[in-house]
């Protein structure tokens, strides 16, 4: 084989292994996409929110994405058990505030647990928060946040019938409306 043939099939081989090991790379993270419909004060929203459905109980950082969201209305990101009575696949029954959640409430970011999406006040807690990238007069975020197995020293997801979920909730300015729940629920192994 000339100098020039083997060069080209070395190449095309290191492209094909490259490729596999993409192909591989993408099937084994599992990512899963809950989308969700709302009205607020007349406008409507299509939300979507695409997190890992998988992850190590000991921990990892994950990325989060979500578009279409009300840029005047805030979010925390965070992983929290699912409460009683909410089933993921009905949206009539999300009228509970998801708690408890990993990290609580982390204004001061000390935790990477959690991470807050707002238009106005990002700069406010700059460790774990950011503003929304806005187009079309909807907010979207991409983020990190540390998700673990054990949310508290009660609370572990997997045992004792806890379930949990990556979500977005409001922020602590209207920290009661359900409107902005949005819930991908995540195993650990």
């Amino acid at each position: 084989m000339r100098p020039a043939a083997r060069t080209a099939a070395r190449a095309t081989v290191a492209a094909l292994g490259a490729a596999a090991l993409t192909l591989g790379l993408a099937s084994s993270a599992s990512a899963a996409t809950v989308n969700r419909t709302v009205t607020d004060s007349g406008t409507v929203y299509a939300l979507s929110l695409t997190a890992p459905g998988t992850a190590p109980a000991a921990g990892t950082n994950v990325t989060v994405k979500g578009t279409g969201y009300n840029p005047a209305q805030g979010v925390y990101v965070g992983l929290c058990a699912i409460p009683a009575g909410v089933d993921v696949k009905d949206q009539t029954t999300w009228n509970s505030k998801p708690t408890p959640c990993l990290g609580g409430q982390d204004q001061a970011g000390t935790t990477g647990a959690s991470h807050w999406v707002n238009k106005d006040w990002w700069w406010m807690s700059p460790n774990n928060s950011s503003p929304y990238t806005v187009a079309n007069g909807r907010g979207g975020f991409s983020v990190s946040i540390h998700v673990k197995a054990q949310i508290s020293a009660s609370v572990t997801c997997g045992q004792s019938g806890v379930t949990c979920a990556i979500l977005t909730r409001a922020d602590h300015f209207d920290t009661n409306d359900r409107k902005y729940d949005v819930y991908v629920p995540v195993t650990f192994s």
